[in-house]
C-alpha cells in the first residue's frame, strides 16, 4: 500500500490534495509498484525517450561549436590576420552559440531545484506527523526542523546566489578568451571554488546533522553498497564524493521502503528529478567530448571556453543532484524512524 492511500484511510489527507508538481514527473510516478527498485526501472525507461530531442539538439550545437572553433584556428594561420581579432570573434562566436543552451538549461535547473523544494513543503510535514503519531514525536521534530531549514537555505543559495554566479563565470570565461587576461581568468576561477564550496559547507553540515540525529543506521549488501558510492560519485561532479556518503543511507531506506508508508514520496522525487537531471548531463558529456575533440586542432583558449562551459553544466549537476538526495535522505530518516 502505498503512502496516499495508507495517509487517505488514516484521515490525515486526501488523495487529491497530494500532487506531484512537475507534469511529466506526475506520468511517471508509478501507481502501483511492486517494490520500490521496480518504480524506479519504471521511472528510468519512461524518461530515456524523452532526451532524444536534447541529445539531438545538444549534437548539433556541438558541431556548430566544433566548426567555428576549427574555423578560429585556420583563419589564425592566416598571413596577416591579426590574433587578437580573431580571438575576439571567435570568442564572441563560441560563447553566443553555449549560451544559448546553457541559459535554457540554467532555467530547467532553476526551475527543478524549486519544484523539489515545493514538494518537500507538502511531503516532509505529513512524513513527519507520521512518524510523530508513531511516537517519534522529538524526532520527528528534530528531523523535520532541520531539513526544513537546510532544504530552504540551499534552495535559496542556488536559486539567489549560485545561478547569478554561474552567469557571471561565463561571461569572465568569455572574456577570458577573447582578450586573454590572466586576470579574468583568476576571477572565474574564483567564483567557480566559491560556488563549489558553498554547496559542499551544506551538504557537510546536513550529512553532520542527519548524523547527529542517529535515525540512518543499519546494513546493507558490501557489493551493492561499494556500486552506489562508485556510481553517485562518478555521476555527479563536484559533490558526488559527499552524495556517496549518504548512499549507504539510500540503499538501506529504498529496502525498508519496498512495504513503507514513504515509497510514493521517494518515487515522486526521483520523478521530478530525473528528467532535468538526465537533459543537463547528456549537454555535460557532450561538452566534455567536444572539448575533448577541440584540443585535438583548437586553440588553447578555445578549448578553455568550451571546458569551462562543461564545467558550468558539471555544477549545474551538483545543484540538482544536492536537492534531490536532500530530500532522499530525509524521507528515509523518517522512513527509519516510522520503521
Amino acid at each position: 500500500m502505498n503512502l496516499l492511500n495508507t495517509l487517505s484511510m488514516a484521515g490525515i489527507l486526501p488523495l487529491t490534495e497530494f500532487p506531484v508538481p512537475e507534469p511529466s514527473g506526475n506520468l511517471w510516478v508509478p501507481e502501483q509498484p511492486d517494490s520500490f527498485w521496480e518504480g524506479v526501472r519504471e521511472i528510468v525507461l519512461k524518461a530515456l525517450p524523452e532526451l532524444q530531442p536534447a541529445l539531438a539538439e545538444g549534437l548539433w550545437a556541438c558541431l556548430v561549436i566544433l566548426a567555428v572553433v576549427l574555423l578560429v584556428a585556420v583563419v589564425r594561420t592566416f598571413p596577416g590576420s591579426t590574433e587578437q581579432a580573431v580571438e575576439l570573434a571567435g570568442a564572441v562566436a563560441t560563447g553566443t552559440l553555449l549560451l544559448r543552451s546553457t541559459h535554457s538549461l540554467v532555467g530547467l535547473g532553476v526551475d527543478t531545484v524549486r519544484q523539489l523544494s515545493e514538494y518537500g513543503k507538502l511531503l516532509l510535514p505529513v512524513m513527519a506527523a507520521a512518524l510523530a503519531g508513531s511516537g517519534g514525536t522529538v524526532t520527528s521534530a528534530a528531523l523535520y526542523g532541520g531539513t526544513v531549514i537546510f532544504d530552504t537555505v540551499l534552495s535559496s543559495l542556488i536559486t539567489r546566489f549560485l545561478v547569478p554566479m554561474i552567469y557571471v563565470y561565463l561571461c569572465l570565461c568569455v572574456a577570458n578568451q577573447a582578450l586573454g587576461e590572466d586576470t579574468l581568468k583568476k576571477l572565474a576561477d574564483l567564483l567557480k571554488w566559491l560556488m563549489t564550496w558553498g554547496l559542499k559547507i551544506i551538504l557537510y553540515l546536513f550529512t553532520g546533522y542527519i548524523g547527529l540525529t542517529g535515525v540512518v543506521s543499519g546494513t546493507t549488501d558490501a557489493a551493492a553498497m561499494k556500486a552506489a558510492k562508485l556510481t553517485v560519485s562518478g555521476m555527479i561532479p563536484v559533490v558526488g564524493g559527499i552524495l556517496s556518503d549518504a548512499s549507504e543511507a539510500v540503499l538501506i531506506g529504498a529496502d525498508a521502503a519496498k512495504n513503507a508508508v514513504g515509497i510514493y514520496g521517494m518515487l515522486a522525487v526521483l520523478a521530478i528529478w530525473l528528467r532535468p537531471f538526465l537533459e543537463i548531463g547528456v549537454q555535460y558529456l557532450l561538452l566534455k567530448a567536444t572539448a575533448a575533440v577541440c584540443g585535438i586542432f583548437g586553440t588553447k583558449r578555445s578549448v578553455g571556453l568550451v571546458k569551462d562551459y562543461s564545467g558550468a553544466m558539471g555544477l549545474l549537476l551538483a545543484m540538482t543532484g544536492a536537492c534531490c538526495f536532500l530530500l532522499l535522505v530525509s524521507l528515509i530518516c523518517f522512513l527509519k524512524g516510522v520503521g
